[in-house]
C-alpha cells in the first residue's frame, strides 16, 4: 500500500506544483480530522495559518502548536496525524526529491 499522502487522504493533501527536483502539496484540514499513515521525504512546511496537531509515529507521539508564517526543516519520516485544535491547519510541504544539479547546466535564468 501507498505511503504517499496524495494516496492515503487525497481529500486533505493537494500536488501544487511539481517537477524532476521537489514537489508542494499543500495540506487543509479541520479540528477533529486526521491522517492515515503516510510518508514525507526531506521537505520544508511553510505554515499559512496558526494550528495545534498531534503527531504519531509508532509508538512516539507529539503535540505542536505552530504559528502562521513560520518555516520548518521536516527530515524525511512516516507519521500519521491529527487536528486536535481549535482551528483549521492550512500549510505547505515542499518536498524534496534528489540532490542539487549543476548550475552551469541550467536551462532556463529566473523562475521556470
Amino acid at each position: 500500500m501507498s505511503k504517499d499522502p496524495t494516496v492515503t487522504d487525497p481529500n486533505l493533501y493537494t500536488v501544487v506544483f511539481e517537477n524532476d527536483r521537489v514537489r508542494v502539496l499543500e495540506y487543509r484540514d479541520r479540528p477533529g480530522d486526521r491522517t492515515h499513515p503516510h510518508s514525507h521525504p526531506d521537505s520544508v512546511m511553510y505554515t499559512l495559518g496558526s494550528f495545534t496537531r498531534r503527531l504519531q509515529a509508532g509508538d512516539r507521539e507529539v503535540e505542536l502548536q505552530l504559528e502562521a508564517g513560520h518555516v520548518r526543516w521536516l527530515d524525511a519520516q512516516e507519521h500519521a496525524g491529527e487536528n486536535i485544535g481549535e482551528t483549521p491547519t492550512h500549510a505547505l510541504f515542499i518536498e524534496l526529491k534528489d540532490a542539487p544539479r549543476d548550475p552551469a547546466d541550467a536551462e532556463a535564468l529566473g523562475p521556470a
